[in-house]
């Protein structure tokens, strides 16, 4: 059975002499579906790092974040997750709208500070189209009817390889309250300047 991963990968296991740790790795944690303790893991998650890059290769790399459990799992094969009102760049999305591959990352933080790699393909589906799955949550069904963070669309990920990302780097923290305006507008809330990018005019006044 050939190896997961690239074939660079695999040359710099050689390189470094890894290849025995490396093959207990895709022998005992890569799996090609989620397993009943991932799906639980992925349930109880509010943030998701997600990888996309464009047909040309460059990459993007973002954060999506919501209640515990904004992620869904349709089946051990597929996920979905929602696109909220952003800032309408758009560029994860116009990645997967050219290069449908993805890389999904799950960090626990808070309890048990661990991660999970979930890597696929992506595609992008408006409401409609999610209602006309059979295979709906009731979650999910509630999420889309949420006042004031109402998806726009959704991200269905066909789930290819899933596996840890271990303990041993991951800090701990405690989370504090902090009240979420969903979809706001406002500069101060979302810290729109915050590393003071944005272009000043200055107005040249004639003597």
């Amino acid at each position: 059975m050939t190896n997961p991963g690239s074939a660079g990968e695999h040359s710099l296991q050689e390189k470094f002499n890894t290849e025995k740790r490396a093959q207990a790795f895709y022998d005992n944690q890569v799996l090609d579906h989620l397993n009943p303790r991932m799906l639980e893991f992925i349930a109880n998650q509010e943030i998701l790092v997600i990888a996309t890059s464009d047909a040309k290769g460059d990459c993007d790399c973002s954060l999506r974040a919501g209640e515990a459990g904004f992620v869904h799992a349709l089946d051990e094969k597929t996920l979905v997750y929602p696109e909220y009102r952003g800032n309408g760049v758009t560029a994860s999305l116009g990645n997967i709208l050219e290069n449908p591959h993805i890389g999904m990352m799950f960090i626990d933080f808070i309890k048990d500070t661990v991660g999970l790699h979930v890597n696929g393909k992506a595609a992008i589906i408006e409401n409609n189209e999610l209602l006309e799955r059979e295979d709906l949550s009731p979650q999910i069904l509630e999420d889309m009817n949420k006042k004031g963070r109402k998806p726009e669309r959704w991200v269905l990920v066909e789930v290819e390889e899933a596996y840890m990302h271990c303990s041993k780097h991951i800090p701990f923290y405690k989370k504090a309250e902090k009240l979420i305006q969903w979809g706001t507008d406002d500069v101060k809330v979302k810290k729109g300047d915050y590393f003071m990018t944005k272009k000043v005019i200055v107005s040249q006044i004639q003597p």
